[in-house]
């Protein structure tokens, strides 16, 4: 399966009978999967079938649709409601009586709101339904555009999360043969530190300290944490490899990379072996950071 980014667009134009319309889709990042449609009056109907077909073919991503339809060769209607307009007469001529104020002009009443009522022309039924199946198709056809995006998008991260993994791994073998890790290396500073103290007073018992450089040197270690992200190497490989909706999986894995890079750093004795860690510590948040464009 390809690896889809969570972020894309797609438009889609159509026409049925007097009416054309777009579909206009945007797919953002976000924990879940969540639609947001927007629809003319006379197409409500018409979110079901969205949120049904998006369910079907998305599993995480914001996505917000919206429809706009145009009518040709039907111009809208426009009449007044002499109901409202004659309580406002009734009202301003009771004012009237009470201040000294010029009487309302024309375009002042009709701008009030609820005097004018414009309405929009009525279709044929056949007509609107016939444009609602329509609109229902070119809605699969937009989807389908947003949905080939999002695996094009996903296939560029795919490649980009790659070359982090192989960052990654080629940052652990240098940490690995560090000259600083070696056990004659951690002896020889031990033992230079020791025999420091020893010298400034006479108070140590030298087995005594030696015995906690031992103890000290066997928790630098940083053995176990490269095992582990060699494993977590192989785990990225094999999911960007077997591809799918992966991200909250991919993120996981980047968060125990994060906590392994971490301690190899808390652990380091050896300044090579700290900036190894760091350098391995960035390219760790870069990979994350990748890792949540994915759905």
């Amino acid at each position: 399966m390809a690896l889809s980014s969570m972020t894309g667009f797609a438009r889609c134009h159509g026409a049925s009978g007097p009416y054309t319309f777009e579909w206009e889709l945007k797919s953002v990042n976000a924990k879940g999967f969540d639609l947001r449609v927007r629809l003319p009056q006379g197409f409500d109907e018409l979110e079901a079938h969205a949120k049904k077909r998006a369910g079907e073919l998305l599993s995480r991503g914001t996505v917000y649709a919206n429809l706009t339809v145009k009518r040709a060769n039907a111009a809208a209607s426009v009449r007044v409601n002499e109901d409202v307009l004659n309580a406002v007469l009734k009202a301003a001529a009771m004012i009237a009586g009470k201040v000294d104020a010029v009487a309302p002009s024309i375009d002042g009443l009709l701008a009030i709101k609820g005097v004018v009522e414009v309405a929009e022309p009525e279709g044929e039924e056949e007509e609107d339904k016939a444009a609602r199946i329509a609109a229902a198709e070119a809605f699969d056809k937009a989807l389908a555009d947003l949905v080939e995006m999002r695996k094009r998008e996903g296939t560029s991260l795919g490649q980009i999360l790659t070359q982090r993994v192989d960052e990654v791994e080629q940052l652990a073998k240098k940490a690995e043969a560090a000259p600083g890790r070696k056990p004659e290396a951690i002896k020889a500073r031990l033992a230079e530190q020791i025999a420091s103290l020893l010298d400034t007073s006479d108070r140590f018992d030298s087995d005594r300290l030696m015995q906690e450089a031992i103890l000290i040197a066997t928790r630098a270690d940083i053995r176990e944490e490269l095992d582990r992200i060699a494993s977590h190497i192989a785990q990225a490989r094999e999911l960007i490899g077997k591809g799918g909706p992966i991200g909250r999986k991919l993120d996981f894995l980047a968060q125990e990379f994060h906590r392994e890079v971490n301690t190899c750093c808390s652990k380091s004795n050896d300044i090579e072996l700290t900036n190894t860690g760091l350098a391995m510590k960035n390219v760790v948040e870069q990979f994350r950071e990748q890792v949540q464009n994915l759905e």
